[in-house]
Parts: C-alpha cells; sequence; structure tokens
C-alpha cells in the first residue's frame, strides 16, 4: 500500500505545520463546528477508545476524551511533527488522548483495538484512500463506527471560493487540480466517499451534508478582523500555495483584493463566512 508522497510529508514537518501551528487557535475555531458535529456522529462513550486520524493540533482529540473519561483512551495521530508537539504542549496534563507522529495509512496498528476511527478533515489525503481505510479498519474491533466530517465542493465553501475567486485576473492562472487527487476537497463528491469506504469493507455507511458559517481570522476591531482573515488566507492552504512564487507586488495585490471580498462579509471579531462539508458514519462489519 502507497503511503502518502513524500513531497507531503515533508511539507507538513516543514512550512505548512509551522504555519498551522502559527495560526493553531483561529484554525481551530473554524472547525470547531464541523468537528462537534463529526463527535456528536460517533456518539463516543464512557471507556470506548478512539483513534483520531490527522488529529492536527489536538483539539478533536482533546474533545473526544471528555466523553469517553478515564477508563477510555484517544490515539492522535499526524503526520506533522509540529503539529503534534503542540498537540502535546497544549494537552492537559490529566487527559486519557495520547499523540503520535504516525501515517495512519500504513502505521502499525494494533488490531482490533479502537470502537471508533474519528477524523475532522484529515482523511482526505492519502494517495491510496481504499487501502488507507482498508488498514485503518483492521483497527477497528468487529462492528467499531467511523465517524468524519470532510469538506465538500470549493464552490460551496466560500472560506475558499471567495479568495481564490478574488485573485483572478491578478495571479496567473494554473491548470485545475485532479479533483480525486490527494488533497482538501478530494472527497467532495458523496458518491466518491462511498465507493471508497465500501471497496475498504465498510458497510452502514451514511453521507450527511452539514453547512455553517464559521469564525475566519479574529481582531479586537473589524478592520483587524479583517487583515488577519487575510493574513491566515494568505499563510495558510491553497491560496498561499498560489502565491508563494509570485513577486512582491502581486501578493499585495492579490492580498488587496481578498481584503476587499473579506470586507463584505458579516462579522466583528471575526469575519463570518460559510462553510459546507459532509459528514460520513459507518460501521466495520460485526463479522
Amino acid at each position: 500500500m502507497a503511503e502518502q508522497t513524500g513531497d507531503h510529508v515533508a511539507d507538513w514537518n516543514d512550512q505548512s505545520g509551522e504555519r498551522w501551528v502559527a495560526h493553531q487557535a483561529r484554525l481551530d475555531a473554524m472547525m470547531a463546528v464541523f468537528g462537534q458535529a463529526a463527535i456528536e456522529a460517533a456518539a463516543p462513550a464512557a471507556d470506548e477508545r478512539v483513534l483520531d486520524v490527522g488529529c492536527g493540533a489536538g483539539a478533536s482529540s482533546l474533545a473526544l476524551a471528555a466523553p469517553v473519561g478515564p477508563g477510555g483512551q484517544v490515539l492522535g495521530v499526524d503526520i506533522s511533527e509540529p503539529l503534534i508537539g503542540r498537540a502535546r504542549a497544549l494537552a492537559p496534563l490529566d487527559t486519557t488522548a495520547l499523540f503520535r507522529v504516525a501515517d495512519a495509512s500504513s502505521a502499525e496498528l494494533p488490531e482490533g483495538a479502537f470502537d471508533i476511527l474519528f477524523s475532522r478533515f484529515g482523511v482526505m489525503f492519502f494517495d491510496d484512500p481504499i487501502g488507507a481505510f482498508a488498514h485503518m479498519r483492521r483497527a477497528l474491533q468487529p462492528g467499531g463506527r467511523v465517524a468524519f466530517v470532510c469538506w465538500r465542493g470549493v464552490a460551496e465553501n466560500d472560506w475558499m471560493r471567495l479568495p481564490m475567486g478574488a485573485i483572478k485576473g491578478i495571479v496567473p492562472p494554473t491548470a485545475p487540480p485532479d479533483p480525486e487527487a490527494p488533497g482538501p476537497f478530494s472527497f467532495s463528491d458523496r458518491g466518491r466517499v462511498a465507493r471508497i469506504l465500501t471497496a475498504a469493507g465498510f458497510t452502514d455507511i451514511v453521507i450527511a451534508p452539514f453547512d455553517a458559517s464559521v469564525p475566519f481570522g479574529e481582531g479586537a476591531t473589524r478592520d483587524a478582523a479583517i487583515d488577519d482573515a487575510v493574513q491566515m488566507a494568505v499563510e495558510v492552504g491553497p491560496l498561499s500555495r498560489a502565491l508563494a512564487d509570485q513577486p512582491d507586488d502581486i501578493r499585495a495585490r492579490a492580498s488587496a483584493a481578498v481584503r476587499a471580498a473579506f470586507a463584505d462579509l458579516p462579522g466583528e471579531r471575526s469575519v463570518m463566512i460559510d462553510g459546507a462539508a459532509w459528514i460520513v458514519t459507518a460501521r466495520n462489519p460485526a463479522s
């Protein structure tokens, strides 16, 4: 089974990981409502064991640790050493959550050790998603549950659509990515998600839309919040990659255009922007 590409892993252990650490509080605030919806779908109970895939800086793992209680355990795994380091730094001393630098698609995982396979936006990046989910399924006990949240399409996610639309005509266009290539929107097709999980051996698959208006950036005043949202957009994610090799004048024009797009959105201490996701649940067959 193919692991995630070396370039992808290296990036998350370098600039991408460091930038996510720098913006960790804002990014976790943006994703919190989606993560909570996925946790409610997972319905973790006392004494259960949870594998949190792509746990980032650990917010989802720590949230899962509360309902499983002292008799349960949460193992958060991520390929990024900077993010796992941040997760360990933020974790309370009495938490049952543990954190490990690992690629869940290929890491050695104890067979049948977990009651729940969970992820908050961490499963869209596997080179071989069927192989990855089949590998992770073996770590679930028979009858074990899956619950994860993944983004729907770019057109439905204004946190992506607006800034990328704003830079058209400023930044030279690039070829559109393969919609099934590893990336934040590779699970936007509900049918593809169902096919992946079915091929990996899961049953009882349910894929439900979930929409929310989320805070993007933060600041003491509206202008400061917009400035922070622009900074976050140009430093994290696809927009940062689009601007990475551009000269300073193009970057400045692009930032101004993104700021104008954000200025039309509501919000005082944050820019409130629409996000659209799938909440996905499934089950490992009981036998």
